[in-house]
Formats: C-alpha cells, sequence, structure tokens
C-alpha cells in the first residue's frame, strides 16, 4: 500500500496497526494501563468500528466508534503517533468517523476527550459538557457533538 489514507479497519491486519497505534500512544507514551486500554469494544465480536490512518502505507492514526445509547455515537482511542501530529490526522479520523456516524444513523456523538485535545475537538465543533474529571490518570472532559 501506497496511499496516505484513513479507512475503516476490516481486516486483521487493520485492526492489529490501529491497535499498535493506541498501543504506542496511550500505553507506551501516555503511560495508561494497558489493563485499562483494552476492553470488550477490541473484540472480534463487538459492534465496534474501528479506523486506521496511513502514511506511505505506515499507521500513524486510530479511532474507534461505538453506539453510546440510540442515536448516540461514542467516539474512543483516537490516537495519532507524535511522528505524524501537526500533519491533520486527527482531522481525518475524525472525518471518517463522523461520515460512519451519519451512516450508522447517529445524530449525536459523544466523547471523552484529553483536556489537552480539547481546543482540538472545538475546532471540529465539539462543545464540552462537564467539569473535567480523570480517566486512566489523565485529565478529561465530556464533549458532544450534533450531526
Amino acid at each position: 500500500m501506497t496511499e496516505t489514507e484513513v479507512r475503516v479497519a476490516t481486516t486483521a491486519d487493520e485492526l492489529e496497526d490501529a491497535f499498535s497505534v493506541r498501543k504506542t500512544v496511550f500505553v507506551d507514551e501516555q503511560g495508561v494501563d494497558e489493563s485499562l486500554e483494552w476492553d470488550e469494544y477490541d473484540e472480534s465480536d463487538s459492534d465496534a468500528v474501528h479506523f486506521v490512518g496511513y502514511r506511505d502505507g505506515e499507521p500513524v492514526g486510530a479511532a474507534r466508534l461505538r453506539e453510546a445509547e440510540a442515536g448516540v455515537g461514542k467516539v474512543e482511542r483516537v490516537a495519532v503517533l507524535e511522528s505524524a501530529r501537526g500533519e491533520g490526522w486527527g482531522r481525518r479520523l475524525m472525518e471518517a468517523l463522523e461520515i460512519e456516524a451519519e451512516n450508522q444513523g447517529f445524530d449525536k456523538l459523544v466523547l471523552h476527550g484529553q483536556t489537552s485535545a480539547e481546543g482540538f475537538y472545538h475546532g471540529l465543533d465539539y462543545e464540552t459538557t462537564s467539569d473535567v474529571f480523570d480517566e486512566a490518570g489523565i485529565p478529561h472532559v465530556k464533549m458532544a457533538k450534533e450531526l
């Protein structure tokens, strides 16, 4: 593969690529305990949709979408490798995720964003809906966007 793209991870290799980005960013870089990073939505029988971004064939970004409740999707595990930050990968991942959310019939997206990424999500029209709280030892806020 030589394209630079974001795609829905449908093969075992693409899922492994998404998981490797998440491990590098969340576990290795941010120190999140592996037992907190992986959950039932990463299992093969889950309805969650995983996304992976490729730059010149190498995985550089990942994200996950799942149903939180009827009509509401939850954005999770958005990660971009340090070497690819500032290149628009976060925005591309979120655009692909929002298209999939609309295709699934969601009319709202929610997420728990790290406070360090709050400005990024504001730039994509997400609104902060909570005070700061701790998740996996990292300050987060709840955010939402109507689709």
